[in-house]
């Protein structure tokens, strides 16, 4: 399967590295979004359709865990 990056990101949290890639292929555009914990990588795939969504929730988690901390 072919990807072209379009945009990528990095987040440093601890020990944490979190990379959130938009790419494109045959199929749409699609986020990819890895964590990597000394060379162990774990990975979703967000189609970009479900972007504001999945914003909107981390938005409202977010709130949540400011209310809380």
């Amino acid at each position: 399967m072919n990807t072209d990056l379009l945009h990528t990101e990095k987040i440093l949290a601890d020990r944490k590295t979190f990379y959130l890639d938009l790419k494109q292929n045959a199929r749409g555009m699609v986020v990819k979004i890895t964590e990597d914990v000394g060379g162990n990588r774990d990975t979703i795939m967000l189609p970009a359709e479900i972007l504001g969504d999945f914003i909107a929730a981390l938005t409202d988690i977010k709130m949540t865990a400011d209310e809380q901390g």
